[in-house]
């Protein structure tokens, strides 16, 4: 029997890996997103500081994996076959879990998921367990469940959603009032000040909260008693100010902070309670310091402060978040392994044997955190997905208009309607000398100026000042809620945190708010299905494995590594599949020549999708392949959501042009104009196939399916000559292609009489009838759009 165990510490182990590689993907939006998004500093160089990080919080983490061994279920509860069950369940939920959320860009918190997956797997072992024995009832599940730390995950939840976005948008209305989008021409002693301040905050995080979880926060620092235990309960009451009646007592009450030894009656400060104790001090002085060193890096050396705020904020945030949530994804296996190993010296059958040793602290070998440290650092270098979770959160929060990700919802606008009533009325009271100072600090006027001549993807999506209050806003709160024992999530403050900046930033105008609240309610309803399909989807697994441990775990393990292998195909194929299709792209030069020749790449590419498509919908047609039929759907919605997006890109773009160059407005307008016909034209023939097909109407008659593949095949030499012609940029052979038109034409009405003959003599299918008449006209209006445009495009070249 022993040799299944044997064989699930294995899976464990290989799940661990997995569980790193897609945590560190998710997590990675923690550290990642305020420096990538101010663009202070070079990619390479973010990768760089943030891997140094990582490597630094594994090696100086002591990994003691309390969440995993005790901090969720009573471990004496239960047996040790039953707590094989119960890590088995968690880590297969997690890595299926986390993957999910990458897959979909979306951050969550990994800690939420392993607790909640723990819940629901030892929830499940736990009934299995109360109702195999007569004695026990329902009430008797708060011996086995800790319920009071799940309860304070669920209040971590909303405490980190409402405190990080408040803080975070009030710390930056007051720096922007303060620093303005013009922060760099400011006097070097603001700058300094507002280092100082930053710096001071983000170090001691990196003290309190990276610091917490390793050996060295035990450290002695100083002896505040060392009289003998006699008279050691009495100073104590005094210098605790509390009523402590046994020694034992003490020691749980003040652990956290002191070293106390009752038998030889002393009583020490840890740096870690050194670091608590001393607030204050610690602050005032690194105030001090920073600020007179911000001071001179600005003077002296003529380097930004800002630049170096990030710095040190991204390696902060990525030390905590290797030294302390590096227990979320190899806890588990580490519990597991641990457990096996006590349960194999014992002697004793697996049914039998207690697991009470996991209530123990048994710290984690530090090969095993180097190992891990080195996974997440290289998961970090090459995971496509991480920077799709960052990508999230950061067209959340830029400050520039663009491509909205998510779409409006009632609740969006209704929050959004409200807040702008509320807004309306606090201006009505606010003195006009205050509101015209806050628009002049407020003023983007340099900074779009400046980013007017930058390539959209080159263009930061928000300042440097909103980056450093970021890092340490983030840091500040997460600071607080370690040294107050607070379960607040890394991932939830820093996302509420950049969100918060953002609003108080003005980057949620009028014209992006709903987009930007619907995605923010999106990811916040992320996370509380987190917790729910964490603790379900354990509970289930666990129930399965629990049937029948060697055949279940099997399957289930198969089950996953095929889902997991399964969806890093489909990422990857999307990935390149959108990497290979050409995209259109908005026109960002300023003259009309320039205009004419960047959008003949957006025509040839339009052209080709718009022939993939009609060819794709003709064939899914001829086949009645439904399935065929809604990918095509997709495709052209897709397309519509593109040329959606030119158009929204009006205004900046006749904004950007030269004086000379103002004509090029009416060209630009005019192909945006028909190729919204084309995409339109493309749209209905799709859509009105798929309905044709989804309603089960009776297939197309052979001589339609043939009279429409002729036409198909006469579209697809029309429109690769155009993609040839454009292409090879030989617009002198516009002439040509134009002059096709009445064969084209008179084709499409050949088709159209031939219909109405057979209608009049042997068609029966009034349904099919209405659909031929339909594709045929659009083609007609199809190619009278693209027409157009070739015209258009002829005579601006001219």
């Amino acid at each position: 029997m022993s040799d299944i165990y044997i064989w699930m510490i294995v899976a464990l182990a290989i799940l661990a890996i997995a569980d790193l590689i897609v945590g560190v993907s998710n997590d990675a939006v923690n550290f990642l997103n305020s420096a990538i998004g101010s663009k202070a500093i070079s990619f390479r160089t973010i990768m760089i500081v943030a891997s140094i990080g990582i490597a630094a919080g594994a090696i100086f983490s002591s990994g003691l994996m309390e969440v995993a061994r005790k901090g969720i279920f009573v471990p004496g509860q239960f047996y040790f076959d039953e707590i094989m069950i119960i890590f088995m369940a968690v880590m297969i939920t997690d890595i299926l879990l986390l993957d999910f959320f990458n897959t979909l860009g979306m951050p969550t918190s990994t800690t939420v998921s392993i607790v909640f997956e723990l819940l629901g797997a030892a929830v499940c072992v736990a009934f299995l367990k109360i109702s195999a024995d007569a004695n026990l009832s329902i009430a008797d599940i708060g011996n086995f469940i800790n319920t009071q730390k799940a309860g304070e995950i669920i209040a971590g939840i909303l405490l980190s959603v409402i405190v990080a976005f408040t803080i975070g948008a009030v710390v930056q209305y007051i720096s922007r009032l303060l620093l303005s989008f013009n922060f760099e021409s400011k006097a070097k002693w603001v700058g300094a000040v507002f280092g100082g301040v930053a710096l001071t905050s983000i170090l001691y995080f990196i003290f309190v909260k990276g610091i917490k979880g390793t050996n060295y926060a035990n450290a002695i620092v100083d002896v505040v008693y060392n009289k003998g235990a006699e008279g050691l309960l009495e100073w104590a009451n005094v210098y605790f100010n509390s009523a402590y009646t046994t020694t034992k007592e003490l020691i749980e009450a003040q652990s956290d902070l002191f070293a106390i030894d009752p038998k030889a009656g002393t009583v020490a400060l840890t740096l870690r309670g050194f670091l608590e104790t001393h607030i204050l001090l610690i602050v005032c002085i690194g105030f001090t310091v920073l600020s007179l060193l911000s001071y001179l890096i600005v003077s002296i050396f003529k380097t930004n402060i800002y630049k170096i705020i990030i710095i040190v904020g991204t390696f902060a945030l990525a030390l905590a978040f290797a030294g302390n949530d590096l227990v979320n994804f190899i806890g588990v296996p580490i519990a597991a392994w641990q457990s096996y190993q006590a349960w194999a010296s014992s002697g004793i059958a697996a049914e039998s044997f207690a697991m009470g040793v996991l209530a123990s602290k048994v710290a984690t070998p530090t090969l095993m955190l180097l190992a891990a440290g080195l996974i997440m650092v290289l998961t970090l270098w090459f995971s496509a997905k991480a920077r799709n979770v960052v990508k999230t959160s950061i067209d959340l929060s830029r400050q520039g208009d663009g491509d909205e990700k998510f779409r409006a919802n009632f609740l969006s606008r209704e929050i959004v309607r409200i807040t702008m009533i509320t807004a309306q009325g606090v201006a009505a009271v606010v003195p006009q000398s205050f509101k015209k100072f806050s628009n002049r600090q407020f003023d983007e006027r340099k900074i779009k100026v400046a980013n007017a001549y930058m390539k959209k993807e080159d263009q930061p999506a928000f300042d440097m000042v909103r980056a450093a209050v970021n890092l340490m806003v983030a840091g500040i709160l997460i600071s607080i809620a370690t040294s107050m024992k607070l379960p607040l999530s890394t991932t939830y403050v820093t996302f509420m945190v950049a969100m918060g900046t953002s609003l108080a930033d003005r980057a949620w105008g009028s014209e992006s708010a709903v987009y930007r609240v619907a995605g923010v309610l999106n990811v916040i309803g992320g996370w509380f299905f987190t917790a729910i399909s964490a603790f379900t989807a354990a509970a289930i697994v666990a129930f399965l494995i629990h049937i029948n441990q060697p055949v279940m775990t099997a399957i289930l393990l198969m089950v996953a590594l095929l889902l997991i292998v399964r969806s890093t195909i489909k990422y990857r194929n999307k990935t390149r599949a959108e990497r290979a299709e050409d995209q259109l792209k908005k026109s960002e030069s300023s003259s009309i020549q320039g205009v004419i020749e960047e959008s003949a790449d957006t025509i040839k590419s339009f052209v080709h999708r718009g022939n993939k498509i009609y060819a794709g919908t003709i064939d899914s047609l001829a086949k009645y392949d439904l399935s065929a039929l809604k990918k095509n759907r997709k495709g052209i919605a897709k397309l519509e959501k593109e040329v959606e997006g030119l158009r929204d890109s009006i205004f900046y773009f006749i904004k950007n042009l030269d004086e000379s160059s103002v004509g090029a407005s009416n060209f630009y307008i005019s192909i945006l104009g028909y190729l919204e016909d084309i995409a339109q034209s493309l749209e209905y023939i799709s859509k009105a196939s798929h309905k044709h097909v989804n309603n089960n109407h009776k297939k197309l008659r052979f001589n339609q399916i043939k009279d429409l593949k002729e036409i198909e095949d006469d579209l697809s030499l029309f429109f690769g000559h155009i993609k040839t012609v454009f292409d090879k940029r030989e617009f002198n052979k516009l002439n040509d292609i134009i002059s096709e038109k009445q064969e084209l034409f008179t084709t499409v009405n050949d088709k159209i009489d031939k219909q109405v003959a057979r209608t009049r003599t042997e068609e029966s299918s009034p349904k099919n009838t209405t659909l031929y008449f339909s594709l045929l006209t659009e083609t007609k209006d199809l190619i009278d759009a693209t027409l157009n445009l070739l015209a258009t495009y002829r005579d601006h070249q001219d």
